[in-house]
Order: C-alpha cells, then structure tokens, then sequence
C-alpha cells in the first residue's frame, strides 16, 4: 500500500502541509514513521480522511481550481464490474466520478489510497495515475 508524506498529502488535500500537520497532532488522521523518521499517512487512511474531509470545511480559503482542469486528489472508491468500473478520487474539497474500463483500471493499478489526477473536459472524467 502507497503512503504518503505530509507534504504530499497536504497538496492532495488541498491544504498547506501546516495544516495537514495540526490535523495529525490533533489525532484527525493517523500517521506513522517510515525508516528516515518522516512521518508517512497511509493511502487507505488518506483516501477516508479525504472523502470525511471533502463534506465540511477544511478551514483553509482559496480556490480549488487547477490548469487544464486536473484535479490531483486520492482514490477513494473503486467499483469493478465484469466489463465496466466507477472509480472515486477526492481532489481537495471535490469528489470526482468516473466511469472506464475494467481494463483501464487494472492497467492504471487503481486502488484505494492510489493518487490519481482526474481530469475534467465536458461531461468526461480522465483519470491519469500519478
């Protein structure tokens, strides 16, 4: 499983790493040491706190838009049918939705806690693994 500094999960969030910080003093989310002493957040727990997170306010202003219309976030969800799947990737305080392949999400290693950037044109969700 893919875990994360608090840095990084900070710009998936869509947060300064300060906050991200607090959050884990505070017990919000749990992280641990890797082996050079950084303190990692697991990509499953990240995907949760994500999707907990993105239904209230995160306490931080500003804009959650991007260039191009890429939303790095988190997969949170990730459902496989026989041919199809819907995957879910939180991307600060959005929750985006897209429906691909079986195939296409096998090929990406899409699974929760994977960080992904969905990216928006029209009505079409693209999801790009980081």
């Amino acid at each position: 499983m893919q875990s994360y500094t608090i840095g990084r999960a900070a710009r998936l969030l869509g947060v300064s790493p300060d906050t991200a910080r607090r959050w884990a003093d505070a017990g919000r989310i749990a992280t641990h040491r890797d082996e050079s002493g950084r303190r990692m957040i697991d990509g499953r727990d990240l995907a949760a706190f994500a999707v907990e997170n993105g239904r209230g306010d995160t306490g931080e202003e500003g804009s959650y838009t991007s260039a191009r219309n890429a939303f790095p976030g988190i997969v949170t969800a990730v459902t496989l049918g026989d041919v199809a799947a819907q995957v879910e990737i939180q991307a600060g305080p959005h929750r985006l939705v897209s429906l691909l392949t079986r195939e296409a999400v096998e090929e990406l290693g899409l699974e929760v806690g994977s960080e992904a950037t969905a990216r928006v044109k029209a009505t079409s969700v693209h999801i790009d693994r980081a």
